[in-house]
């Protein structure tokens, strides 16, 4: 029997919407953006998600939020 590499769930429009804590309408206009990677299945077309893919987004979206407060408080600074 040959190895087979095991397939990693994937998550819903739905489920990723709770996850962010966003509209399913939200995590659809991103899927279209390219801000989140899609895959769809089926032939409706239906997006699927990798969690990890998730993940990553929620890593940078952090990053820009603690670098967007960062840029702030320096602006208020210079405004002394």
């Amino acid at each position: 029997m040959a190895d087979h590499e095991e397939i990693a769930p994937m998550l819903t429009t739905s489920e990723v919407a709770r996850l962010l804590n966003v509209h399913i309408n939200t995590v659809r206009r991103w899927s279209n953006q390219g801000v989140l990677k899609t895959y769809r299945i089926g032939s409706r077309g239906d997006r699927r998600f990798l969690r990890e893919d998730i993940t990553e987004f929620l890593s940078q979206r952090s990053k820009i939020a603690k670098l967007d407060a960062e840029l702030e408080a320096l602006s208020s600074l210079e405004r002394l």
